[in-house]
């Protein structure tokens, strides 16, 4: 087996975790917020954080809103550049995901300054610089800290029309739903961490991490898309969850139509599965009913952390065709219908 790019100073040797699954299990974070006291919500705040949104949005006049976001994290591979371009990415999907255009970005950088060659910060930074650049933003400024382990990503902020906001909330009985990118990119980091992952695995796993949802900003002008989120660090059936239970519906997910990056399902069948896959499925597993042909492994595949993972639509059946040909233009070529949505308890059914 042909080895991924090998590297004397391997970055995820200095975390816990990896991208998006350091996120806080979802269980845990939900007694965190519980102890949250509210406080005055302004009017202009269109979207805070009553439905787990992917962004925050605040009007600012009849034409525009405004998003913002931040996401940050520690190495889910051992080349800096690839480690900044991926964190990079992962953080403006949030705008894209509010059916938002990123306008600028601010770095967070946290360092083990005592331990990390300063040429090899300054490769994860010019990694986040250049995907910063593929989506036409400055980094307008930021924060640094000396850190015991390497943390980096962004602030984003972004425009989009009042009327054109893509909650995750807002799908309705009958939609289809649609994923942008395969999954898998757990499984392949978990491989990598134990040296077998080959180069090909890697390249897949790069190309899907660094690809920007730029089509969001072009679903949101589809009358027939009616929510809109990013699959992330709660795996599909946490995002799917967070949009069900938003609506007040059920969603129908159909297993065998569930896309997959090369070599993911026989790399997790040889027992290359994140942590994280199983505190995603111990944090919300009550809202989840899953066919008994389902298996502890395709369950894991579904509950696996996507680093800067692929869009979620929710559309009326007739907007299917344009929102996949939207995909496809922009070279989404595995974008597909994964399921749809149904009046019912909230929550997910899978088939």
């Amino acid at each position: 087996m042909q080895a991924a790019p090998d590297h004397s100073l391997k970055l995820t040797s200095f975390s816990h975790g990896g991208g998006c699954g350091c996120k806080i299990a979802p269980g845990v974070l939900a007694e965190i917020l519980k102890q949250s006291s509210g406080f005055p919500v302004p009017p202009q705040l269109l979207v805070g954080i009553e439905t787990a949104d992917d962004a925050a949005v605040y009007k600012l006049n009849d034409e525009q809103a405004l998003i913002a976001t931040t996401d940050f994290f520690m190495p889910i591979v051992d080349d800096p550049r690839d480690f900044g371009r991926i964190a990079a990415t992962n953080a403006i999907s949030d705008v894209y995901a509010m059916g938002g255009t990123p306008i600028m970005a601010l770095a967070l950088v946290g360092m083990p300054i005592d331990k990390l060659p300063v040429e090899t910060i300054g490769k994860i930074l010019a990694g986040g610089e250049s995907i910063c650049a593929e989506a036409g933003i400055p980094i307008a400024g930021g924060h640094t800290i000396d850190s015991i382990e390497p943390i980096y990503g962004l602030v984003v902020l972004g425009l989009v029309h009042p009327s054109r906001i893509k909650r995750n909330a807002d799908a309705r009985a009958g939609d289809k739903l649609i994923l942008g990118k395969p999954l898998g990119v757990g499984i392949l980091s978990a491989a990598l961490k134990k040296n077998s992952l080959d180069a090909d695995g890697y390249s897949a796993m790069i190309n899907s991490t660094t690809k920007l949802n730029t089509p969001g900003k072009d679903l949101a002008a589809i009358e027939g898309v009616h929510a809109l989120t990013d699959v992330t660090g709660f795996g599909l059936l946490g995002h799917a969850r967070e949009m069900a239970r938003g609506a007040g519906l059920r969603v129908h997910i159909r297993m065998d139509a569930v896309p997959f990056l090369p070599q993911v399902q026989e790399l997790a069948a040889q027992g290359f599965i994140t942590g994280a896959s199983g505190r995603n499925w111990a944090g919300f597993q009550q809202d989840i009913h899953l066919a008994p042909a389902i298996t502890p492994v395709q369950q894991a595949l579904l509950c696996d952390p996507q680093t800067s993972g692929g869009l979620l639509v929710a559309c009326d059946a007739d907007s299917v065709e344009q929102v996949l040909a939207c995909f496809h233009a922009q070279g989404f070529g595995q974008a597909t219908v994964v399921g749809e949505l149904q009046e019912g308890v909230a929550g997910v059914e899978v088939i």
